[in-house]
């Protein structure tokens, strides 16, 4: 996964034609660290589908403030720099939970892409 640090760096990733999904997450947050013995799979297996890039919070705060992240992790889609659908709650998050949203947000993307 891309770590983004600067919020230039973030505009350009998800203003891409393609989907981009962006991972808010912070170096204290356990149920961030729940998910990543995981994650890497979870990468190579949307990776035909999916860019993911991360995002520490506390790193890009005006950022988070402007994209109202409150809970973490927080997974949000993106195309074109528009923002598609997001995955946040305040529980725990599994490896099915984010592939339902993976696949929702694969779903949504291919909807807005135009038709050949």
């Amino acid at each position: 996964m891309q770590k983004v640090t600067e919020e230039q760096a973030f505009r350009e990733a998800t203003g891409r034609d393609g989907l981009t999904v962006a991972v808010f997450k912070a170096t204290w947050c356990k149920d961030c660290h729940f998910i990543e013995p995981f994650m890497p799979e979870v990468e190579a297996a949307y990776a035909d589908r999916i860019r993911f890039i991360e995002i520490d919070r506390d790193e890009l705060p005006d950022l988070c403030s402007e994209l109202n992240i409150l809970g973490i992790p927080s997974f949000i889609a993106f195309r074109g720099g528009q923002e598609l659908i997001r995955f946040v709650s305040k529980l725990r998050k599994t490896r099915d939970e984010i592939e339902q949203f993976l696949d929702r947000a694969v779903e949504v993307s291919n909807a807005m892409a135009p038709q050949a």
